[in-house]
């Protein structure tokens, strides 16, 4: 029975949110964000945006899949969330055409860890790592970088711990959802988190992570909308606030360990 309520709840809630969007007004941009850093720097911007006419509204989510879903159904006009390999994998997955209308910082990810302190103090055990496809990939990239194993250079960004050639501190590896990282990171010995689930659990890459992405990382966060729609004027706009002055000074003021890198 809670099955079916929550069911009929989603399709009435999916329902209102496209009957709002028939008629929805093109000054209202709709826009969905995980919330730190993405929906803060969207805050930063609401009256920026006001004063050009355009109303901001900002739809918190906290998974990497239903803000693709809601931009493709067109219940949100864009998203803030995701790096550019994520959405060309879920394009591929889901048959989308999601584009980027501009790239606006990088998140290192990083591998924490509550048992041990140093890469050197960590001799096998579990480690946890996201189980989407891109980030999945991008983890075992980074481990490979800190020299704790080898991969099949053929798999590059879509590795999975099948395309493992070397492990010689036999890990046992724990695929999860990249969101649950930071809840179960005292149940293994080590985790892969993403910097969009470690900032609001007070996790600092440059402070606590035992190895962390460089800053050259090609895994941009950019804004999502649908083929068709990166050059609205309002999602134009939007882009060139967040690509501004004002908030490269956030990102230096509210994280001045490296968390977040602007790449304009």
């Amino acid at each position: 029975m809670k099955k079916i309520i929550g069911s009929f709840a989603a399709f009435l809630l999916a329902t209102a949110l496209l009957v709002g969007c028939a008629g929805k007004d093109e000054n209202v941009l709709t826009v969905g964000a995980t919330p730190e850093p993405h929906a803060e720097m969207l805050k930063l911007v609401v009256d920026d945006l006001a004063e050009q006419g355009i109303t901001l509204k900002i739809m918190e989510f906290t998974d990497y899949v239903t803000p693709n879903e809601a931009l493709e159904s067109g219940q949100i006009d864009a998203n803030f969330f995701q790096h550019l390999p994520y959405m060309d994998s879920f394009n591929k997955e889901r048959n989308y055409n999601l584009v980027s209308a501009g790239g606006i910082h990088i998140e290192p990810m990083a591998l924490y860890s509550k048992k041990v302190d140093s890469l050197d103090q960590l001799q096998g055990g579990k480690v946890a790592i996201p189980n989407d496809p891109t980030n999945e990939g991008r983890a075992l990239l980074l481990l490979q970088s800190a020299g704790l194993i080898e991969l099949n250079p053929a798999a590059g960004i879509e590795a999975t711990p099948l395309n493992i050639t070397a492990n010689p501190r036999k890990f046992e590896f724990t695929e999860l959802e990249a969101a649950t990282m930071p809840r179960i990171l005292s149940d293994v010995d080590a985790a892969v988190i993403n910097g969009n689930y470690a900032i609001p659990a007070g996790l600092i890459a440059s402070v606590d992570g035992l190895y962390v992405e460089g800053a050259d990382s090609p895994y941009v966060n950019i804004i999502a909308v649908k083929d068709g729609n990166q050059n609205n004027p309002a999602i134009v706009a939007l882009v060139k606030a967040l690509q501004s002055q004002e908030i490269k000074d956030f990102i230096a003021q509210r994280y001045p360990n490296g968390e977040v890198v602007p790449v304009f």
